[in-house]
């Protein structure tokens, strides 16, 4: 059974993320908008950088559990730019505050959790040494990273997420021209 206070603070921390900067959002700002009295909120949680971790953390294993493997970038990687465009401000105030290490932490997790599962499934039948496919998932990881981050940063508008599955049509190429390499290599 989920801990309804902790649903109850998580809520109140992304709504008020959603109306102003981290650095304005306190614990008893969380405490009053959620009906709960500190020791409530500390009892649950060491710090807000406790609290963010949870959150994306959450978030992370709720698209790993979403797609057990990944057949296709677009599926996963849309429901991924949906749920970050709907706590658009939220998102942008985390990533520009001094816990955007821990959003960076996950969001290179999740990156190498798709790359990995994508892989799998294009190079499945296809006998590719270890170390070449490990090279390839950090390759495909860190451009979606690059990408994630860039889009972020740039003010995550719709208009440029066109262009990053523009760029996963790209990639699809590229993951064929890589099998040809490697067995042309053997």
């Amino acid at each position: 059974m989920p801990n309804f206070t902790k649903q109850a603070i998580k809520a109140s921390f992304i709504r008020l993320l959603e109306e102003k900067p981290i650095s304005q959002v306190s614990v008893r700002m969380i405490c009053e908008d959620c009906g709960i009295n500190r020791n409530s909120f500390y009892y649950h949680y060491r710090d807000i950088p406790a609290l963010i971790e949870e959150i994306v953390r959450e978030n992370t294993e709720a698209v790993i559990e979403k797609y057990p493997t990944v057949h296709s970038l677009d599926d996963c990687l849309s429901d991924v730019f949906c749920f970050l465009l709907a706590h658009k401000k939220a998102i942008y105030h985390i990533y520009n505050s001094v816990n955007r290490e821990i959003y960076d932490r996950y969001l290179m997790q999740l990156s190498d959790y798709i790359i990995k599962s994508y892989i799998t499934a294009v190079f499945s039948g296809v006998e590719i040494p270890e170390e070449d496919r490990a090279t390839v998932i950090r390759f495909f990881k860190c451009e979606v990273f690059g990408l994630s981050s860039d889009w972020i940063m740039n003010g995550m508008k719709e208009d440029a997420v066109r262009e990053i599955f523009r760029i996963t049509k790209v990639c699809r190429g590229l993951s064929d021209d890589l099998i040809a390499r490697i067995r042309l290599q053997k």
